[in-house]
C-alpha cells in the first residue's frame, strides 16, 4: 500500500530482542517485558473496564466452546451449522439432523497476525500496527481470564524467513511473551504481504477446533480468499480489518510523493486533479466491494477497526451485532420449528 511521505519525525520501528537477552530486556529501541505490561495495564484501564460489563456472562455466547461429547440429535433448522450435520442419521431417517455436543468452555485461541509493511501505514497519530498490537493484547487479555490458551502465527513479509509460530498456552506470562514478541517484530523492508501463506500455516498449527483472529489490512495478492473458507470450515474464525481513512478516500493535498511500504516503488502524483481522486476512490470502493464479497462467500465475520477510531466503541458495536445476529437465528429457527410442528399436526 502506498504510505505518504510526510515531514515530520516518525517514531522509530520497534528493534528486535537479541537473541539470548532476557525476556525483561531488549535492544536500545525495542519493546521491553516491563513496557508490555505497562501497554496491558493501560488497556486494562481505558477499555477492558467498558468491556467487561458488556461480556461478563455471556463469554460463552459469543466464542463457544468446542465439546467432544454428543448430547443429543435434533431436526436441522435454517441457520444451523452445517458442519454439525450427522449425514448417517439424515440418510436414515430422510431428514436433515443435527448433532448437538456438551459444550467445554475451555476455548483455544489463535491471532493470525500481518506484520507486513503495510501494516505500519498511519496518517494520524495511530498506525494500522498500534491498532493490530491493542487489539490483540485486549481480546488475548480477555480470553486468557477464563483459563484459555492463546497462541499466535505471524509473518513479517521477509521471503527468506518461515512464519513464526508461538504455540498457544495460558497464563499471563505467556501472554507477555506473545505480546513482546509481536511488538518487537519489525516489518520486512523490501517485503511482500503473504496472507495466502499465512492462512495456510494457520490452518496446519490449529489442530483443535478453536477461535481464530485474523488481524491484517487484507492489502495482499489475490488468492487469499480461499484460504479463509478453508480455515472457517474447521474454526470460528473472526477477520479483523485493519483501515485508514487515506486508504478510503484521498484528500486534495497538492502535489504528493507516494512510496509502497513493501516495496519502495514511488509514485509522484497531483491528487488537486478532481479527476484523479475520483478515479482512487472508485479503486477504493471497488476494493471494498471485492472484500465484503469475499469474507460472505468465506462465511466469517468482519470487524473493521480504523485508526481514527476508538477501539472500545468499535468492540462494543461489534460484539452488539454479533448478539443480535445469534439471537435472530435462534428465533428463526424456533420459528421455523413451530410452523414445521402445525403442518405434521
Amino acid at each position: 500500500m502506498f504510505g505518504r511521505l510526510l515531514n515530520r519525525r516518525r517514531r522509530a520501528p520497534d528493534a528486535a530482542v537479541p537473541t539470548g537477552a532476557p525476556a525483561d530486556q531488549a535492544a536500545p529501541g525495542g519493546v521491553s517485558a516491563n513496557q508490555t505490561d505497562v501497554l496491558l495495564r493501560r488497556l486494562e484501564w481505558t477499555v477492558m473496564r467498558r468491556l467487561d460489563g458488556v461480556l461478563q456472562g455471556d463469554y460463552r455466547t459469543l466464542f463457544r466452546g468446542f465439546g467432544l461429547d454428543l448430547a443429543d440429535l435434533r431436526e436441522y433448522h435454517p441457520g444451523d451449522d452445517v458442519r454439525h450435520i450427522d449425514w448417517n442419521v439424515t440418510a436414515r431417517l430422510q431428514t436433515p439432523h443435527v448433532r448437538e455436543f456438551q459444550e467445554d468452555r475451555e476455548v483455544s485461541v489463535w491471532f493470525v497476525l500481518d506484520l507486513s509493511g503495510s501494516i505500519d501505514f498511519g496518517s494520524g497519530h495511530v498506525r494500522k500496527r498500534d491498532l493490530l498490537s491493542d487489539f490483540t493484547a485486549v481480546m488475548a487479555l480477555l480470553l486468557t481470564r477464563y483459563g484459555n490458551r492463546v497462541g499466535a502465527v505471524f509473518d513479517s513479509g521477509a521471503a527468506d524467513l518461515a512464519t513464526t509460530v508461538i504455540p498457544a498456552r495460558a497464563g499471563r506470562r505467556s501472554l507477555l511473551h506473545l505480546l513482546a514478541r509481536v511488538r518487537t517484530t519489525p516489518a520486512a523492508f523490501p517485503g511482500d504481504t503473504r496472507l495466502r501463506n499465512l492462512l495456510e500455516r494457520a490452518r496446519v498449527v490449529a489442530r483443535r477446533r478453536s477461535v481464530v483472529f485474523v488481524i491484517s489490512d487484507f492489502i495482499s495478492k489475490p488468492g487469499w480468499q480461499a484460504s479463509l473458507a478453508m480455515l472457517a470450515r474447521r474454526h470460528e474464525v473472526v477477520a479483523v480489518r485493519l483501515v485508514d481513512p487515506l486508504e478510503l478516500d484521498l484528500p486534495d493535498l497538492g502535489l504528493v510523493v507516494l512510496q509502497d511500504a513493501e516495496t519502495g516503488e514511488q509514485m509522484f502524483v497531483d491528487t488537486h486533479d478532481p479527476a484523479f481522486r475520483k478515479r482512487f476512490a472508485a479503486a477504493a470502493e471497488a476494493r471494498e466491494a471485492e472484500l465484503r464479497q469475499g469474507f460472505a462467500r468465506a462465511g466469517v465475520d468482519c470487524l473493521t477497526l480504523s485508526t481514527y477510531a476508538r477501539l472500545d466503541l468499535a468492540l462494543l458495536n461489534f460484539i452488539r451485532q454479533r448478539r443480535h445476529r445469534q439471537v435472530t437465528a435462534k428465533d428463526v429457527a424456533k420459528a421455523t420449528a413451530q410452523q414445521t410442528a402445525k403442518g405434521a399436526a
